[in-house]
């Protein structure tokens, strides 16, 4: 965790160094859902970082495995265990860049696309996530919704519970961000 951190903060003065515009988020909220026929799987974790700077587009999200929280401690226990392998992959990340460049000084609504690269069970995919940055009163807020194959991160489902896993996993993030000083 500290290691991380420090990446973090090496990260965030590197992009200070770059001019103004950037935002920091410490409470990422992360969801994740899979419907199955034989039961719905359900998680939330409030404990991601993130990073933004308006001036390049630059974006980074930082999420710890082990906080998702599940209904269940044994779907927490094999989420961990089996299926991410929290101990040894213990963080979910995405370094990428959005390709609008709203006006933050204006509130608004503004749909945005991020390209970049997630890194999930320590396999890198390129992505293009769709999102929407929200603008209120000077606060930035960044939500998305996307879906993430278990099989694109070499996540094995056994046969023995296939019928309860889904392949495909929806993810919902959203991060409100504060100006960095």
């Amino acid at each position: 965790m500290k290691h991380i951190s420090i990446i973090l903060l090496a990260w965030l003065s590197i992009i200070n160094q770059a001019g103004q515009g950037l935002y920091a988020c410490k409470n990422v909220q992360v969801s994740l859902y899979s419907s199955a026929p034989i039961e719905d799987i359900a998680a939330k974790t409030s404990s991601g970082s993130s990073v933004y700077n308006s001036a390049t587009g630059d974006l980074m999200f930082s999420v710890p495995i082990n906080t998702f929280k599940f209904r269940k401690s044994l779907m927490q226990e094999h989420f961990n265990s089996d299926y991410l392998e929290s101990d040894k992959y213990p963080r979910a990340t995405f370094k990428g860049q959005v390709k609008e460049h709203p006006d933050l000084t204006k509130d608004g609504s503004y749909p945005i696309t991020v390209t970049g690269e997630l890194d999930v069970h320590n396999v890198k995919q390129t992505r293009t996530i769709p999102g929407n940055l929200t603008v209120k009163g000077g606060v930035v807020t960044m939500t998305s919704e996307f879906m993430v194959k278990c099989a694109d991160h070499n996540i094995t489902i056994p046969r023995l519970v296939f019928h309860n896993i889904a392949e495909s996993i929806k993810m919902n993030v959203s991060a409100t961000y504060t100006a960095a000083k």
